[in-house]
């Protein structure tokens, strides 16, 4: 059982860093500008986009069960001081996460 274990963490560690390894191999010839770029990197952002929002929306385990106008003002605060914080995203990421266990305990 264990050895089936370190072949499954193998396999998915080499599949990761050869494509990470190829990543770094073919950027050289891929302008930041172009227009392939941008596609990509709108792409990652919407897929990022849809599973913060299928977390919030759908969530499971013990986040189901905190009520959604807590999730709410969770995100509502936590996009206000992500602009506060010029941009930066680990003030929000403590902050929600504090305020969400306070939201939830005594709401």
């Amino acid at each position: 059982m264990t050895g089936n274990i370190f072949l499954v963490i193998l396999v998915t560690s080499l599949a990761t860093f050869l494509s990470r390894f190829l990543g770094v191999v073919s950027s050289e010839n891929i302008k930041e500008t172009s227009k392939i770029f941008r596609w990509f990197n709108c792409l990652a952002y919407s897929t990022l986009a849809a599973l913060i929002a299928r977390i919030v929306i759908f969530p499971s385990g013990l986040l189901s069960e905190i009520d959604y106008l807590v999730r709410l003002i969770v995100i509502i605060l936590s996009i206000g001081l992500f602009f506060i914080t010029k941009k930066n995203l680990v003030y929000p990421t403590i902050f929600s996460a504090i305020i969400l266990t306070l939201f939830s305990s005594y709401l």
